[in-house]
This record gives structure tokens, C-alpha cells and sequence, in this order.
């Protein structure tokens, strides 16, 4: 699937080769690239899509979990984010101008450390950017996600210890195993308690 079905129906349907347009924008802003960078640049999604059809915007959305050991451990990490998807956002703008649509391609990150931290007012600032005007609907994907994070935090820090063990009956039993079982429900988890391999159904 290329990157420019993000733009409305119809809109650069004349557009069979999606290759040639990311070499044409490449080689129009003056980006050096390889032929495996055109394969990557296809390659690469975001973690969502919104839209705003009546002010012809697209918003690219990433979720991301960060190590929050230092100050400014968001601010990296949303730096990393933007500059990971700043070429595909060209693109998309650099399509939108060449065909006249009038669409713009934006960004919007939500990044919670994994040991629960959270920008608050960013946070709820960008849901509202989104369209989330309620304030207790936000208080509640704010808690949500908080919530969420620390679960897989627990979750991860759990298999984690299962792996270095050489006997999996022993650390599972030295867990909780009422938190553990509802863990592994939760995520699908699927331990072979006779061996060292933990398997993960996706």
C-alpha cells in the first residue's frame, strides 16, 4: 500500500509508479538516497491516521514509550519521532502542492515514560488538537494510557525475569500468580512452564 492513499479518493489516481513520485521528491528537495531508501521509505507506517476532511488535513499519530531517567526524556524521544517521519510528511505536502488538493500532512505525538510519567497539560492539549473536547474524556484516556503503560512495564519486567530463569515453574511460582494469569490473558502470553522458550501468540 503507498504512502499517497492517504490522500482523498481520487487524487493522484493517475499516479501507477509510487517509486518514481518519492524519487521525484527526493531529488526535488535535494535528499540524497540509495534504492534501499525508497523500499524503507514505503515501508515505514505510523502508528494511526487522523483526518480532518473539512480542513483537507491528515495527521500522522505515534505512540511511544521512553525510558523517563532524565529530564528531558520526551523532548528526545518526540525529536527522535519527528525526525523519523519529517521526509514522509514532505512527501505528502510536496504531492498535495504538486496536484493542488489542498491537503496537509501534520504530526502529533503521545509519549509516556515507562515508569509512568506524563507532559499532562501536552498530552491533553494534543488530544483536544484531535478533536477531544471533553475534559473528563480526557481525563480518562490520560489515566488509561498511564495505566496501560505501567502494565506493560510490569509485564515485561515479568518475562523478563522468566527468561533469565532456568527453571520456568520456579519464577512463575514466585510471582503472583493471580497478577501473572491475568497478565498473560491479557496479552495473549502463552509460557511453556517445562523449558527455557517463552512463546508469544500474537
Amino acid at each position: 500500500m503507498g504512502l499517497h492513499v492517504i490522500l482523498p479518493p481520487g487524487d493522484g489516481k493517475n499516479r501507477t509508479n509510487l517509486r518514481k513520485d518519492i524519487e521525484e521528491y527526493h531529488l526535488a528537495n535535494g535528499i540524497d538516497y540509495e534504492e534501499k531508501d525508497i523500499d524503507t521509505f514505503i515501508s515505514r507506517r505510523p502508528d494511526g491516521l487522523a483526518f480532518d476532511k473539512e480542513k483537507n488535513h491528515v495527521c500522522f499519530l505515534k505512540y511511544t514509550r521512553a525510558m523517563d531517567s532524565n529530564e528531558d526524556w520526551a523532548q528526545t524521544k518526540e525529536q527522535e519521532k519527528d525526525d523519523r517521519y519529517s521526509s514522509h510528511l514532505g512527501f505528502i505536502n510536496h504531492l498535495s502542492k504538486r496536484e493542488n488538493s489542498g491537503w496537509k500532512a501534520t504530526q502529533i505525538n503521545f509519549t509516556t515514560g515507562v515508569k509512568g510519567s506524563l507532559h499532562t497539560n501536552q498530552f491533553l492539549t494534543r488530544l483536544e488538537s484531535l478533536g477531544v473536547k471533553n475534559k473528563n474524556t480526557q481525563e480518562a484516556i490520560r489515566n488509561r494510557t498511564v495505566q496501560k503503560t505501567l502494565c506493560m512495564s510490569d509485564m515485561i519486567l515479568k518475562l523478563f525475569l522468566i527468561a533469565l530463569s532456568s527453571n520456568t515453574e520456579w519464577t512463575l511460582q514466585s510471582l503472583l500468580a493471580e497478577n501473572t494469569s491475568k497478565s498473560m490473558e491479557r496479552y495473549n502470553l502463552h509460557l511453556q512452564a517445562s523449558g527455557r522458550r517463552s512463546d508469544h501468540i500474537a
